[in-house]
């Protein structure tokens, strides 16, 4: 499989490594769930006081729902094949579901004893990942503006809900502004994976690679930032 022709001359997949390696890496797409996760951890600093294992534990729930089970959702519902047939569908579907019954487990565990209004973000982020991965009701939830609801704005509900099991204004205009960054993520990385599915090494991909990465890793760079206030103020 020619690099030419896939995804694995993404700015985000390492250059070192057996082709398969390199593909599973590329396959969860680190900076944007890394940007989901930074949502759901700025919803928990919002709270205050903080439960400091819960946000261990909506970081651990992301990492296997979004950056494992909705990537590998995608590798298995995408009609395209950009990162090839390197795994077979009957692996993907293992780790699809092994992730998602490890996410769900533990959210299952905060939900029962400490959290149940979780429950609601938690069925809806279950319905987001099957039906815009796998494009289900004819593609209708497929769209930009699920994907910022899904990977936005509910992230940062769930990291509110995970230390408060309620809901309040704060969160919501958090969420709020998470929609929007999402919303600008989504629409440059449309565009941009066109240009490089047509290797197009031309000045607009390389500026919208740009801002992509300035717009995950000055996410990820926002939230550590709040993470160590918290840290200091106790």
């Amino acid at each position: 499989m020619s690099e030419d022709t896939n995804r694995l001359n993404e700015w985000f997949v390492p250059k070192f490594g057996p082709t398969q390696f390199r593909i599973a890496i590329g396959i969860l797409f680190l900076p944007y769930t890394a940007m989901c996760i930074s949502f759901a951890l700025l919803g928990s600093l919002l709270t205050p006081s903080i439960h400091w294992e819960r946000i261990v534990g909506i970081i651990v729930i992301y990492f296997f729902a979004l950056g494992i089970g909705a990537h590998f959702a995608d590798y298995i519902g995408s009609r395209k094949r950009p990162w090839g047939i390197e795994f077979s569908k009957s692996t993907s579907w293992t780790v699809l579901v092994l992730s998602l019954s490890i996410a769900y487990a533990i959210g299952l565990y905060y939900i029962i004893l400490f959290v149940p209004s979780l429950s609601v973000v938690a069925v809806a982020e279950g319905f987001f990942l099957f039906a815009y991965n796998f494009e289900k009701f004819k593609g209708y939830f497929h769209t930009n503006f699920w994907f910022v609801v899904a990977w936005g704005a509910l992230p940062v509900l769930a990291g509110y809900m995970m230390q408060t099991n309620t809901i309040s204004l704060e969160p919501i205009l958090v969420a709020t502004v998470a929609g929007f960054i999402s919303y600008v993520e989504i629409s440059l990385s449309r565009p941009y994976k066109i240009l490089k599915s047509r290797n197009e090494q031309n000045v607009s991909m390389h500026t919208l690679e740009k801002y992509l990465k300035i717009i995950s890793m000055g996410t990820l760079s926002i939230a550590m930032a709040a993470l160590a206030i918290r840290i200091v103020l106790g």
